[in-house]
């Protein structure tokens, strides 16, 4: 085996170009200033583009909301949209349980609100009707950013009826052999508002202020995954019932 090759100075390698003018240490130390000079200058344009781009998302903003008035006024007149929406977001139902999906029954309009820098945070609001789980006719977590860009969060207390607390619910709850679910029950939607621990990586919150808030039609319209394998099983069956009848006639033959 061959030892490994040396390591060769900078000195080196451009005393080895041969043809190559040597470049004085001065040279390349003036060299490395007008680099950073000119790097300054990107960095400065970057922050240039930052602000307008702040600017033109701000505007935008404001102009969008029309629209979000109009189109949750046009939601409210479909039953369980809200609850359709998230079942069918592949994130957002790995995190609820049957009660829980039950508790979103009740929701009846979702508000996505960008504060006036956008940078500094948003608010999630949901409003509910008259229900059986909590006294609360709307629930909302706040995301921050402070002074020195730390990430915070804050939400509305849920106001549980008795005995129906579901980030409370007993391993007997969770293991019922009724629930729609074979695999165990996730924690409970619910508990989202009251943790508190990591507001810079609070995954829930970014799916629903990024990816559902934009455009909830797409997830509520998204088929319901069992319609579509019981029709596949019924093409099946009929597929087969033709091949049977096929044998058949090609036997009477």
């Amino acid at each position: 085996m061959s030892a490994p090759a040396a390591k060769v100075s900078k000195k080196e390698l451009n005393s080895n170009h041969d043809g190559a003018d040597e470049i004085s240490d001065k040279e390349q130390q003036e060299a490395i200033e007008h680099i950073d000079e000119v790097q300054n200058e990107i960095d400065r344009l970057n922050e240039q583009a930052s602000e307008e781009i702040l600017k033109v998302e701000q505007k935008y903003n404001k102009l969008r909301q029309p629209f979000f008035q109009k189109r949750s006024e046009l939601i409210a007149k479909i039953p369980n949209f809200w609850v359709t929406t998230f079942v069918n977001h592949p994130q957002v139902s790995a995190l609820l349980g049957e009660e829980d999906e039950e508790a979103l029954h009740y929701l009846t309009r979702v508000e996505v609100t960008e504060f006036e820098d956008i940078k500094s945070g948003y608010r999630i609001d949901f409003y509910f009707d008259e229900n059986p789980y909590f006294e609360n006719k709307m629930l909302s977590k706040e995301f921050h950013l402070n002074e020195s860009g730390d990430p915070s969060s804050k939400s509305s207390e849920i106001k549980w009826k008795s005995g129906k607390d579901l980030t409370k619910r007993s391993s007997q709850t969770q293991n019922k052999a009724s629930r729609k679910r074979q695999h165990e029950e996730p924690e409970s939607f619910f508990t989202w508002f009251t943790d508190h621990s990591d507001a810079g990586a609070d995954e829930l919150g970014k799916v629903i202020k990024d990816d559902i808030w934009p455009n909830p039609l797409q997830y509520y319209l998204v088929p319901d995954m069992d319609d579509e394998e019981g029709e596949g099983e019924e093409e099946d069956d009929d597929d087969e019932e033709e091949e049977g009848l096929e044998d058949i006639d090609e036997e009477g033959g």
